[in-house]
């Protein structure tokens, strides 16, 4: 299968496309309909990128299954997956068909939902998959467009304010991303990511109007993809409009916001800003990690304070993706190799939260803790789900959430002692606000009238569930296959970094290091 990359991407479009043109009518069979068809083209989908799966060389540190052709004014498209990519890829297809089924008590434009997830599903393996900056900028800033339709159709009582504030944040950022690609296509001539981890940008210092740009060109750049990037994971204090997309997106919208949107500014430290911008990313390695460890503690303390479920996981999640990028730009074997894990496990543990505030919305139609109170009683099997879920999102050892954190952890240790304390306080708070949620949701009598007669989990819920344990588990007692998978393409990043910032002296007022080939 030569174009492997090509077929998983673009099978969830051409599903949207048979919906579009073909599935005629606004009945409940158009509706059903609809949903088996989404379903069924994201499990085929999620089937075929197996495949990739098994096809990875590991030890190969290059990237694999490429294909190329020519494509838009001398542009080319360009598909490829290396170590760092391919399990974004994997954890994509995986979640879509949880997400298409959960969103089975849809009632209103049935097929309008599926399309835009099926859409959504085919651009965000895009973002993962391109090797080329113009491919990669048209799937990272299209993947907006099925997001913002989702939360402002299918969203809560303040549903447009929400999408267009997730809209404007991410797209304002993106824009000087935009600027920073033409910059670098000026410079090195092509659009070629493959070709561009290898060109040395400018990293002479020079001044601008008296300010003086330690890293030169290089920290420029970095400045430029950081903020479209920070906005995208979302980082302190950039991260304001998650909760709100959060709180109004429908429970599908949330899981595919925390399980994979917020990844892409992860994966795009990881493709651009250490490999192609080192000397500019050791400049302003300091100012990220101390913006990391304010985002963990800030957020968590937010969290504490918050009455509504989905505000409080949401916090929870800007706190996680603080550990994550303090991994990153670490810049150490330990600190990446946690950086990638803990976002895959995000993926499951956060998208499974917001699925357990989606079970019970479902059947109370409110978010508000105060709401809810001693569910234990009638719902046994959501009780323990939840509690499992909620131990994972606090990184019990045993589940996948542990090993994320334990490895950024000893990779922030080995850099800065100080930002590793302040971090490690983050792993207490998120065991107050999870278990405080817990608690006060789960926990006690039931004494709501409301919630007399409420009804526990029905088998589909229960086998939506089902995968997201069962990887949880397995990630946290035996990553080693993640970590195998990963780990060459780390090194190589690793090494490749550290050469660079070792080549260009940044103590020196201005440097020589080299800016071209």
């Amino acid at each position: 299968m030569g174009n492997l990359l090509s077929i998983v991407t673009f099978l969830p479009a051409l599903a949207a496309v048979i919906l579009a043109v073909f599935l005629r009518g606004n009945d409940e069979a158009a509706a059903r309909n609809a949903k088996w068809l989404a379903l069924v083209a994201t499990g085929a989908t999620f089937l075929i990128s197996l495949f990739i799966l098994f096809q990875f060389d590991p030890s190969d540190t290059g990237f694999q299954m490429v294909e190329e052709r020519d494509w838009l004014l001398g542009l080319k498209y360009k598909m490829g997956v290396d170590g760092i990519s391919v399990l974004f890829v994997m954890l994509s297809t995986f979640m879509m068909p949880m997400v298409i089924a959960a969103s089975w008590g849809v009632t209103h434009r049935v097929k309008e939902y599926m399309i835009a997830f099926l859409v959504l599903e085919t651009l965000m393996l895009g973002v993962f998959m391109a090797l080329d900056l113009v491919l990669f900028y048209l799937f990272f800033e299209a993947g907006l467009i099925p997001m913002f339709l989702v939360i402002g159709i299918w969203g809560g009582k303040n549903r447009i304010y929400a999408s267009f504030k997730f809209f404007l944040y991410t797209f304002l950022g993106s824009v000087l991303m935009l600027v920073a690609m033409v910059a670098m296509f000026t410079e090195a001539g092509t659009t070629d990511i493959e070709m561009l981890l290898t060109f040395n940008f400018a990293s002479e210092s020079f001044s601008i109007l008296g300010i003086h740009i330690l890293g030169g060109m290089q920290t420029l750049l970095f400045l430029a993809f950081f903020a479209s990037f920070a906005v995208k994971m979302p980082m302190w204090p950039v991260h304001t409009w998650l909760p709100d997309a959060h709180v109004q997106a429908p429970t599908a919208g949330s899981v595919v916001l925390a399980a994979i949107l917020l990844k892409m500014g992860g994966y795009g430290f990881l493709r651009f800003s250490l490999p192609m911008f080192p000397v500019g990313s050791a400049v302003m390695t300091d100012l990220v990690l101390w913006m990391s460890a304010i985002a963990i503690v800030y957020t968590s303390l937010v969290a504490l304070v918050q009455e509504d479920m989905k505000k409080l996981i949401a916090y929870s999640s800007v706190a996680h993706m603080g550990y994550v990028t303090m991994g990153i730009f670490a810049a150490n074997q330990q600190g990446i190799d946690g950086a990638i894990f803990q976002m895959l496990s995000h993926g499951f543990i956060s998208g499974a939260l917001f699925l357990c505030v989606g079970v019970i919305y479902d059947r109370m139609h409110t978010r508000e803790i105060d709401a809810y109170g001693g569910l234990v009683n009638r719902m046994p099997a959501y009780a323990l789900i939840f509690m499992f879920f909620t131990m994972a999102n606090v990184g019990l050892p045993g589940t996948s959430g542990f090993i994320g954190e334990f490895l950024t952890l000893m990779g922030i240790f080995k850099v800065n002692t100080w930002i590793a304390a302040i971090a490690a306080t983050g792993v207490i708070l998120s065991a107050a606000y999870a278990l405080w949620l817990y608690r006060r949701v789960v926990m006690g009598d039931l004494i709501k009238e409301s919630l007399k007669t409420i009804t526990d989990m029905t088998t589909r819920e229960k086998a939506i569930f089902a995968p997201l344990v069962a990887m949880t588990i397995w990630m946290g007692v035996y990553p080693a296959p993640i970590l195998d998978r990963i780990g060459p393409s780390v090194e190589a990043l690793v090494e490749h970094y550290e050469m660079a910032v070792a080549k260009a002296d940044l103590s020196a007022p201005a440097q020589t290091a080299t800016a071209g080939h």
